[in-house]
Parts: C-alpha cells; sequence; structure tokens
C-alpha cells in the first residue's frame, strides 16, 4: 500500500510539472515500493500460455471442404454462363439471318409494319475504336443507321459520340450518308431529303436544288450530331450569357426561370446556328429555325450499342422522358465494350419501344 504521505508529494508534484521534485527524489519516492533487483532471478521464469491447437486433421478437413464447395459452385456457375451467352449469341445469330435487310428499304418497312409505334425522334449512342480506320467505321455505321431509320419511318435521328470528331467533317459524313442511300433507293430522285447539322453548326444539305415533288416519297431524315461538349459545357456558356444578359439589363432576373433554362437549352443542343441574337422579354433568341423546331427536343429510344448501358456522358436534359435499350446486354461478354452496329440490334430497340409502357412517373 502506498502512503497517503507518498501520495501528496506525488500529486503534488504533479500539480506543479515536477518543479517540486527533483529526479532522486522521485527515485526515493517509488524505491520502497518496488521490487528488489536481487530477488528478481529467484524468481521462476513465467511460461507463456500457447495457444490451443485444433485437431490438424479436423481443419485440414475442414478447409478441403471449403475447397471443394467453391470449386463446385464456379464450375456450375460458369457452365450456366457459358450455355446462357451461348443460347443467346445462337439466337441473335437466327435473327440476323431471318431478319436481314438486303438492302431494300421494302423489307426494313415490312419488318416494323407490326409494331405498334415507332420513335419520332431515335438517338444512338456510338464510340470511335481504336483503329486505323475507326473514323471509315464510324462514318459507314453512322450511314447504316441513318438508312434503317428513314426505311422504318423515323424522321430524327441523332448521334452521340463523345469527342465530337464526326462534327469535323461533316461533308464528308453527308457524302457517306448520301453514298449508302443511293446503294438502298437507287437514283437520287428516288432517295429521301437529308438534312445534317450539329449544335452551333449551320445544316448542312446538298439537296436543296431538287425539289420535293420529284422525289419518289415525302420521306426525309434530319440528322443531329451531338458530343460532351453538348453537355456540361453548354449548360455552363448558357449560365454565363444569362448572368451577362442580366447584369446589362437586356433580360430581367424575374424573367430566368426553369422553362426558360429547359427551353434554351433544347435550342441551344437541338438547333442549327443562326445569325440573330435578339432578346424578347421572358426568352432569348438562340438561334430558332425559321419553320419551328427542326428537332424534337427529347428522343423517344436510346439505344447504346454495347454490353451495358454507359451513357458516357449524354447531355442529361435529353434523356428526362427517353426510353432506353442496350443492344448487347445478354449475348455479348462484359469485357467487350464496344459492339458492332447490326441491323437485328436496330430492330430489337424498336421492338422494345413499342411494346414499353409509359408511366411517366405514374
Amino acid at each position: 500500500m502506498v502512503s497517503q504521505r507518498d501520495k501528496e508529494l506525488f500529486r503534488d508534484d504533479v500539480r506543479s510539472r515536477g518543479k517540486k521534485l527533483s529526479a532522486a527524489d522521485r527515485e526515493n519516492l517509488l524505491r520502497p515500493y518496488l521490487p528488489d533487483p536481487s530477488d528478481l532471478p529467484r524468481r521462476p521464469p513465467q511460461r507463456r500460455k500457447k495457444a490451443s491447437r485444433r485437431t490438424p486433421i479436423r481443419t485440414f478437413i475442414k478447409s478441403q471442404v471449403h475447397l471443394l464447395a467453391y470449386t463446385v459452385i464456379h464450375i456450375i456457375f460458369g457452365i450456366i454462363s457459358r450455355v446462357t451467352l451461348s443460347y443467346f449469341a445462337v439466337v441473335d445469330r437466327i435473327f440476323a439471318i431471318i431478319y436481314y435487310h438486303h438492302r431494300t428499304p421494302e423489307l426494313i418497312r415490312k419488318d416494323v409494319k407490326s409494331l405498334k409505334r415507332l420513335p419520332e425522334h431515335l438517338s444512338v449512342i456510338l464510340s470511335l475504336r481504336k483503329e486505323d480506320d475507326a473514323l471509315a467505321i464510324l462514318m459507314d455505321e453512322v450511314a447504316e443507321l441513318a438508312t434503317w431509320s428513314v426505311s422504318s419511318g423515323i424522321p430524327v435521328l441523332s448521334v452521340y459520340e463523345k469527342t465530337g470528331v464526326l462534327k469535323s467533317c461533316i461533308p464528308v459524313l453527308y457524302q457517306a450518308i448520301m453514298t449508302k442511300l443511293s446503294s438502298y433507293y437507287g437514283s437520287p430522285a428516288q432517295q429521301p431529303a437529308l438534312r445534317l447539322f450539329a449544335p452551333h453548326h449551320p445544316i448542312y444539305n446538298q439537296q436543296q436544288g431538287v425539289a420535293p415533288s420529284n422525289r419518289h416519297n415525302a420521306s426525309s431524315l434530319t440528322i443531329l450530331l451531338l458530343s460532351a461538349t453538348d453537355g456540361r459545357e453548354t449548360f455552363v456558356d448558357l449560365t454565363k450569357t444569362l448572368a451577362e444578359m442580366s447584369q446589362s439589363g437586356k433580360l430581367s432576373p424575374e424573367d430566368i426561370t426553369m422553362e426558360l433554362v429547359d427551353a434554351e437549352i433544347s435550342e441551344i443542343t437541338t438547333q442549327p446556328t443562326q445569325t440573330t441574337t435578339s432578346v424578347s422579354r421572358g426568352r432569348t433568341a438562340m438561334g430558332p429555325y425559321h419553320n419551328g423546331s427542326p428537332v424534337k427536343p427529347e428522343p423517344d429510344l436510346l439505344l447504346v450499342f454495347g454490353p451495358f448501358l454507359k451513357l458516357d456522358g449524354y447531355p442529361p436534359w435529353h434523356i428526362r422522358l427517353t426510353e432506353m435499350f442496350c443492344t448487347g446486354g445478354r449475348s455479348s461478354g462484359i469485357t467487350n465494350c464496344d459492339e458492332a452496329v447490326e441491323y437485328h440490334g436496330f430492330l430489337r430497340g424498336l421492338w422494345h419501344y413499342a411494346g414499353a409502357q409509359m408511366r411517366f412517373g405514374r
């Protein structure tokens, strides 16, 4: 037991932060309570308690049972996964053979004739592959999709490619699409009208000299090219523009509403560039098309050609009420990030849209 006097001395020294007692005084204070060093070797050394060991045979058998169960589960899952992928791959190949367009618009129209509804605005997400002729492949995919869309009776097609490489070669892309249309429809007089543009770009159309009455049919197709710059950067630019107009007195702060922002975003990203920049009350004129909007702002159906749904920076205000379909979710491996644009995938997307229930939040 420690005496009360020694306790008080020690506590006073602690309160004074070691100023009352010297190092020698503290040693003298604690020495009576410490064991004598001469008595330490006489004490028997304390043995450490050994950890209880389980039976080696029981532990080995248990680990082998776990390993066997793990192996069996993996084998069964692998077989089921391979059989499922093989089944859907065979089914897709069969559908690809049965439903093939043979570059005939009449067959495409026959394939979609029984559908309850078709999208008025179809959007697709494509990616630029890491190949030497990646740009040529991408243009050919866009041309194929354009031909399938106009043959199905879809008037508007928007193509999203993240890097925006298609915007820099609009004339070349236009010629590629016209070449593809000629392989389906024949002479230029029988080909549908084509308009191609991108946000902040004018409409590119070389068919203005051909009268619509001279065409075999009155079908037309408008193609909109989108990229990642039409997403966040567009919203930032619109915010800066509205702020500058409000500071300069051209637009009242009370007029900046959600409806105004939504309308302006739709106009910027779905309409060609115009030279007019006049401002009316509660609205900015940032390029309306002279005959109304050439593109329905929000697509009805979004096709993703890949094994999983990846928007990859697609402008979010375009797809609030859009039905989405991934063409390769069942028959493609999860490691394959790119999938070829094929007609049966396009057709399955239209089938999915025709059978979808549009609840709109109800």
